[in-house]
């Protein structure tokens, strides 16, 4: 396979080509003597912007011309052949995000305090994120180029954002006028070429909840499987937004909410064998119900949304306590440490490990941290920061801290604040471990 740098920047130049960011040695890259700063520009005449326009029009492809703008600015014409599927050893520039032009009324980038790293601000419409990360686009200023390419490099599936098939609220929603809202056209379009689509609401109490949210879920669901699901996540609201549009998701509302799609979720099942609609974890966490079992979610096709993740989580936890099972755990083994989650999960998370405290005299506790820095009704692990957690150092016991890997960036240790893992492990005086349920697993089992 390629190598292909995958995680978006913010840049704002926009150049011909794509840049090389690194060539393996005694690679097939380093046999044409291309170099780090150097731009692929075309491929066999066609045009190149972004490391997937050159996996497209390489694969499956053993003769090729590319022509490529050195960093010394000498244009190159390369003439190659390689065997079938041979590797180039290149990785790329990571791609430059095309920005949202809606004025969505409850866009999370409003409620960022005003000292927020810049990334944080940044409005992403972008349907190759959307292939890639599962990003969501509203789909409203989707370009024909963009469109095409799509269905041509087979970009599926795509995340869209509907929010209400009712194209006064969706226009409403969104901050745009109906003509822009109405995307019934493209959808369509990109159903008709095979293209996969998850389709998601966000959800907002008084606005597109009710009979709006019922006729959304039901036109949605009239192309299943073509739309394979729609996940419903709730309006999150910090101490940042004074939009007196919105109002919040109390625990009232999400059993409500809870009650009502249970009713569609039945009709739907009886008719297409399937939930389809499916509520985002943290509306059955804010409500105090149950997390449904594994048969309601399925494949989980939208569990990066927040849809099934706990649900996920209990059965990871039950392959980590049998894998802890088969492992010899004396007094000399035990380990002592804090762990800290969001305010959200952190029951669900203390259940489990005062299990794992029984069975194997661990003395692990876990503490809900709450969310100073954005405040409001954020609660989720995701969003918390270096600041909370050193609010939070006289509740720590214990030889280690242990926090989720979801605080961190995906490529950096750094959180959302700018603190790096380090800074603040330093600052508490403790080893702060950013894990996922197998490692930490691995962190018991260390003997050291």
């Amino acid at each position: 396979m390629y190598e292909f740098a995958v995680t978006p920047a913010v840049t704002s130049i926009r150049r011909r080509g794509v840049e090389i960011a690194e060539v393996a040695p005694d690679s097939l890259g380093a046999e044409m003597d291309l170099e780090s700063g150097d731009r692929i520009i075309k491929i066999n005449g066609r045009v190149v912007r972004d490391y997937l326009d050159f996996r497209f029009h390489t694969a499956g492809e053993t003769e090729l011309v590319l022509e490529v703008r050195k960093k010394s600015g000498e244009d190159w014409e390369v003439e190659l052949e390689r065997a079938e599927g041979e590797d180039f050893g290149l990785a790329f520039e990571q791609i430059v995000p095309r920005q949202c032009a809606n004025e969505c009324i409850f866009c999370f980038c409003n409620g960022n305090p005003v000292d927020a790293r810049p990334s944080l601000f940044i409005k992403d419409e972008d349907v190759r994120l959307s292939f890639l990360y599962g990003n969501y686009t509203t789909m409203t200023s989707i370009t024909e180029d963009e469109m095409r390419r799509i269905v041509e490099q087979r970009l599926s599936p795509q995340y869209v954002s509907v929010h209400a098939t009712d194209l006064d609220v969706r226009a409403y929603l969104l901050g745009i006028d109906k003509q822009r809202a109405d995307i019934s056209g493209k959808l369509a379009r990109l159903l008709d070429a095979g293209i996969e689509v998850h389709a998601q609401v966000v959800l907002c109490p008084g606005l597109n909840d009710g009979e709006v949210l019922k006729k959304t879920i039901m036109d949605l669901a009239a192309e299943f499987p073509r739309i394979t699901s729609v996940a419903i996540v709730p309006l999150g609201l910090t101490r940042y937004n004074t939009d007196p549009r919105l109002a919040r998701v109390t625990p009232e509302f999400c059993r409500r909410v809870i009650d009502e799609v249970g009713l569609i979720q039945k009709e739907l099942h009886a008719k297409i064998g399937t939930n389809f609609a499916l509520l985002g974890d943290e509306i059955y966490l804010r409500a105090g119900r149950r997390i449904p079992g594994r048969s309601h979610y399925g494949d989980y096709p939208q569990i990066e949304d927040g849809v099934g993740m706990v649900r996920s989580f209990a059965n990871e936890f039950a392959r980590l306590m049998r894998r802890l099972e088969r492992h010899d755990w004396t007094t000399a083994d035990k380990k002592r440490g804090t762990i800290f989650t969001g305010t959200l999960f952190a029951p669900v998370l203390r259940d489990k490990i005062e299990k794992l405290n029984q069975r194997f005299g661990t003395e692990l506790i876990v503490e809900a941290l709450e969310n100073s820095y954005f405040g409001g009704d954020v609660s989720v692990a995701g969003l918390l920061t270096g600041q909370d957690l050193l609010q939070a150092r006289e509740r720590i016991a214990g030889e280690f801290v242990v926090i989720p890997r979801q605080m961190l960036k995906s490529d950096e240790a750094i959180m959302l604040d700018g603190m790096h893992l380090t800074e603040v492990s330093r600052a508490l005086g403790q080893p702060v471990h950013a894990l996922n349920l197998k490692e930490l697993a691995t962190l018991l089992l260390n003997k050291n």
